[in-house]
């Protein structure tokens, strides 16, 4: 198949470049497919977690995908959560949902692609902090980080990526000083997230531009967008062989917007290119 022209305010590939890597939350892939279509086109990214699919294995696009030159790798649920992988070349599944965790839904997938182990997930919201669902989401967190820290080698390039639901700091948030204390920016949340990164991973985005405040969702409501009142919850998280070979990291804001007619996610992919 051949390749598209470059199209785009973000860096285009080159041949410094030799693997692009991405995570994106579509929020519902039946209604999103021309518009992934479309991004995978112009980023031409080489491995890409993707989150909220909202449909059943059986039920996915595996052809259109298969015309742009991907693979896929899925776990997906009827109407809710649903994780998958798309790589330029085929991946070998290690790990289908996160062990003890599957009562919560298809949250997790693993791969081992292109010299990468790379995992996707999709946190639980927590919706609020007197919810069950918030201590569930703790849970599942704590089980996620068991789980990288008993299959993920330091010494070995490995991703985990995908929606985290949590404001890791400050900077990460379009108002800390209202927000604080909140679902996403507590305590409880934040300390799982630095324990992740303790255990032996790098927050891509933020090892690069340590001081940019950029962020990944916007909520629809209130054109949150446009007043860039949003949060950065979505991660590309490596262990230090992958930082090693960190080029550049962004957050693709141009892709939360309408293109063309179709309707964005309320997630921006967020991308790293490594060496």
């Amino acid at each position: 198949m051949a390749r598209r022209l470059w199209s785009g305010p973000f860096p285009a590939p080159c041949c410094n470049r030799e693997l692009r890597v991405a995570t994106w939350n579509v929020n519902g892939l039946r209604a999103r497919l021309a518009y992934v279509l479309h991004w995978l086109r112009s980023r031409q990214p080489d491995i890409v977690g993707l989150q909220e699919l909202k449909l059943l294995d059986e039920q996915f696009p595996t052809a259109a995908f298969e015309e742009e030159g991907y693979s896929a790798l899925t776990h997906g649920q009827k109407a809710w959560n649903g994780v998958a992988i798309l790589s330029r070349e085929p991946a070998d599944v290690r790990q289908i949902g996160l062990p003890g965790q599957e009562a919560l839904g298809s949250r997790l997938l693993t791969a081992d692609v292109r010299g990468l182990r790379f995992t996707t997930v999709y946190v639980p919201n927590g919706k609020h902090l007197d919810h069950p669902d918030f201590q569930r989401k703790l849970g599942w967190l704590d089980a996620l980080a068991e789980y990288v820290r008993s299959t993920h080698d330091s010494g070995r390039p490995a991703v985990l990526c995908g929606d985290f639901n949590v404001v890791p700091h400050g900077i990460d948030s379009w108002n800390e000083e209202r927000l604080e204390g909140t679902i996403f920016h507590t305590e409880s949340e934040r300390a799982r997230i630095a324990y992740l990164l303790e255990g032996g991973l790098v927050d891509l985005y933020r090892e690069k531009y340590p001081d940019e405040r950029m962020f990944s969702w916007w909520d629809y409501r209130y054109g949150s967008f446009y007043k860039n009142r949003g949060l950065r919850i979505d991660f590309l998280l490596g262990t230090p062989a992958v930082a090693d070979r960190l080029a550049d990291a962004r957050i693709d804001r141009d892709y939360r917007k309408k293109i063309s007619g179709l309707t964005a996610s309320d997630h921006a992919p967020v991308i790293a290119d490594l060496n």
